[in-house]
């Protein structure tokens, strides 16, 4: 019999419960006894929707992040936020957001960096070492966790981060250099803590453990692949542990198949999903004939990425075979965690009949890997009508004539190498900009966003469902746009945006003016913390069919004589930060994307928007997880940018801005891109990315960010200016732009004026230094 099991489930609830409990306990609302409560009942109710599987994971459930769970399961917590008094979950919140409700509102502790999760929009808290880092067990959360799913009668597996995924994943603070070979020598005192910990779940009569290890399919030199043997080794000494399944997802084993082979592990689960793909056949063929026959092999063959239903069909067609071979050492799963996927599409009442005929999300992809199981293990009879539904489906959305436009694959096949080039080279353009703009050295702005407030939401909420016309919401969203614009020229600022009180999302808002998209009432999906987005799906051939931002910006335009920065969402993260479709090639649906937004990049200059921000976050984490892949994705990514952003004329500055990625690697693309000016995050890691223009010489304008806008904590002064002064050193004061790590929509507006009058009154101390 196959047997069924899941990687993780959305923590944030179908109804954004998780979210709403978080929220309310930092504003002091409930206290930690509720917060926990909310909690319980909320990973309970999860448990209760995977108890058709075999195996229901444990310790997926996270309040802030996986990761960071990780570190404290471990011991290893930043010694600034221990060494305060308060409890466990004090300690916790201050790592992750810099604050705990019980610390004083002027009470600043670093928040530990955040980036992404590998090629996902999901962040994680990055786990800090130095060379004295020492490791100690506190397994309460995980063992809580455990008895309460068995409590439940359920078949229990708990999850954790494997030992050499941890280490990768961390990093050396306090400006210390560190390399593989230093993160590595602390395995050998962390081995005996997860030991400890195995030896926990034995105890509780724990038959699986899953142990999450995707950095095996991403390219490992010799020492990690020897600390993989030893590693596992080391843990498969006892024979009191339960059986340990490695995961791996992301991506397929390649080379480190033959490691995989060796490791000394019960199991191995692999990312089958795109099993049509000639290569992962082969792979799944190669572990099948390879592997010990006594050993499972879970493959997962639902995608827990995407949103598209599954072809049932077609994936029995290749299961039966392998299930005939392995009979009850095949283990089926999604994918990955179903952590990036909306919860239930059955809560969806207005995305249009026929596209959501063609969707599964979290709850229905383990429906669809309930019909797999029945149909192998009793006979496709068994779900027959399950199965002509789905091919139904299938059907329908393959002969769509919604998906095509013609006219739009015509503009795609006119494009040509003189659209991505600007009429003049950096230098010449930046002179024109400065007699045109006249700005002062260390010039300030902000990423674009402003707070958006319980009125706003309010009012866009009416609007929706047709409470307030739409003269009625235009004066009102004018309203907050003009306080907006007068709350900027008080603070001083020398660039200004009008807020974007109108937008819900910056990649929802856009998708909801093109064609192509479809979107969701609740697709929520965490992106960290109690930060969740809507990703709106991408069906079908995009195209705009009229301006966007004009309007807005213009309105904003006319109620300063300042410069006035029009704001947009680049194509590569319109991407990125969708659902899209997998029917055509994703450089060919960016393509499509950039051509719209150059639309709207022209139509904002001919309304005199002389600066106009096309916002790139998403570019990194859309890298291949293998280098040498790397570079055919940059290509196509940098090309698109380029696309949208370089019709404009010298006198008009293009700015582009990126957050919570490490672009170190990538700075020659960064460099190729061609912005006027980029803005970038850099306060969590203390200007770490600025060690990039080390040995390379960037050559336009760049604004580091000056602070850390998911933190509530206003920054010092001292603190800002401490940061510009290191970013002077290595770039010039005259290409040096003053700005926040990212948009400020998720603060509220005493946090938004004190900080950013500190990082004004920090640029008028640089450019009286430099005076």
């Amino acid at each position: 019999m196959a047997q069924l099991h899941n990687l993780g489930f959305p923590r944030i609830g179908a109804n954004r419960e998780l979210k709403l409990a978080l929220e309310s306990y930092w504003s002091g609302q409930i206290d930690a006894q509720s917060l926990t409560a909310q909690a319980i009942e909320l990973r309970q109710k999860h448990w209760q929707q995977q108890s058709n599987l075999d195996w229901v994971p444990v310790g997926d459930f996270s309040l802030y992040d996986q990761v960071l769970d990780m570190s404290f399961t471990l011991g290893n917590i930043p010694a600034r936020v221990t060494q305060l008094e308060g409890s466990e979950l004090d300690s916790y919140f201050r790592a992750a957001r810099g604050r705990s409700p019980a610390d004083q509102k002027d009470h600043v502790v670093p928040a530990a960096e955040m980036t992404k999760w590998f090629d996902t929009n999901y962040h994680y808290i990055v786990p800090e070492f130095d060379n004295e880092t020492e490791f100690k067990l506190n397994p309460t959360r995980l063992i809580a966790q455990c008895r309460e799913a068995q409590q439940l009668g359920l078949k229990t597996k708990p999850v954790i981060i494997g030992p050499l995924t941890y280490l990768w994943l961390g990093k050396l603070k306090q400006n210390q250099s560190i390399n593989d070979q230093e993160k590595l020598n602390l395995l050998h005192n962390l081995l005996p803590v997860y030991q400890q910990l195995l030896t926990e779940f034995a105890e509780l009569g724990i038959d699986w453990v899953q142990i999450d290890e995707p950095i095996l399919v991403t390219e490992l030199n010799k020492a990690w692949q020897e600390a993989f043997k030893t590693a596992y080794q080391h843990l498969s000494n006892s024979s009191r542990l339960p059986n340990l399944l490695i995961t791996t997802y992301f991506g397929r084993l390649k080379e480190n198949i033959e490691l995989v082979k060796q490791l000394p592990v019960q199991g191995i689960h692999l990312d089958a999903s795109n099993f049509k793909c000639e290569t992962t056949r082969h792979e799944v063929s190669e572990l099948i004939n390879d592997f010990p026959k006594n050993k499972v092999i879970s493959l997962g063959i639902i995608n827990g990425r995407n949103i598209w239903k599954s072809d049932l069909n077609q994936l029995l067609d290749w299961l039966e075979p392998i299930h005939s071979q392995l009979s009850d050492r095949l283990w089926l799963a999604p994918s990955c965690s179903l952590l990036h996927v909306p919860v239930d599409l059955n809560n969806e009442q207005n995305i249009d009949s026929e596209i959501s005929s063609w969707l599964a999300f979290a709850k229905q992809k383990l429906l669809e890997l309930e019909t797999l199981g029945s149909a192998l293990n009793n006979g496709r009879d068994s779900v027959a009508e399950i199965l002509a539904n789905n091919k139904e489906a299938i059907d329908s959305r393959n002969l769509s004539q919604r998906v095509h436009n013609e006219a739009v694959k015509k503009a795609v096949a006119a494009i040509n190498s003189d659209m991505g080039q600007r009429d003049s080279h950096y230098q010449e353009r930046a002179q024109n900009q400065r007699k045109k703009l006249n700005l002062p050295k260390f010039p300030t702005t902000t990423i674009g966003s402003f707070p958006q407030t319980q009125e706003i939401r309010r009012t866009r909420r009416q609007f929706k469902i047709g409470e307030l016309s739409q003269d009625d919401y235009q004066l009102a969203m004018k309203q907050e746009i003009k306080r907006c614009v007068q709350e900027q020229e008080l603070l001083e600022l020398d660039v200004l945006v009008h807020g974007e009180a109108e937008r819900n999302d910056m990649v929802e808002y856009f998708g909801e003016q093109l064609n192509g998209y479809a979107f969701t009432q609740f697709g929520w999906v965490q992106s960290y913390g109690s930060r969740c987005v809507k990703p709106p799906i991408i069906f079908g051939d995009i195209s705009r069919p009229k301006p966007i931002t004009v309007d807005w910006t213009s309105y904003a335009k006319s109620l300063t004589d300042k410069p006035m920065k029009g704001m947009l969402t680049g194509p590569v993260t319109m991407l990125n930060w969708s659902f899209v479709r997998d029917d055509q090639p994703r450089s060919e649906t960016c393509l499509q994307l950039a051509l719209a937004i150059r639309q709207e990049v022209l139509d904002l200059e001919s309304a005199g928007i002389n600066i106009v921000q096309i916002d790139e976050p998403a570019l990194r984490e859309g890298l291949p997880l293998r280098k040498n892949e790397w570079q055919t994705y940059l290509d196509w990514a940098v090309n698109a940018f380029r696309l949208s952003a370089n019709g404009v004329q010298d006198e008009t500055q293009i700015h582009t801005h990126m957050c919570y990625s490490e672009f170190n690697d990538i700075i020659q693309s960064i460099a190729d891109l061609d912005a006027d000016v980029i803005t970038i995050e850099t306060s969590r890691s203390d200007m770490e990315l600025l060690t990039a223009f080390e040995n390379f010489n960037y050559p336009n304008e760049i604004g580091p960010g000056v602070y850390d806008i998911h933190s509530p904590n206003i920054p010092f002064v001292s603190d800002i200016t401490s940061l510009l002064e290191k970013a002077s050193e290595r770039i010039s004061a005259d290409r040096l732009w003053v700005n926040p790590d990212c948009g400020l929509k998720t603060r509220n507006w005493q946090e938004v004026t004190s900080s950013l009058k500190n990082m004004v009154s920090a640029a008028k101390v640089l450019r009286e230094n430099i005076n």
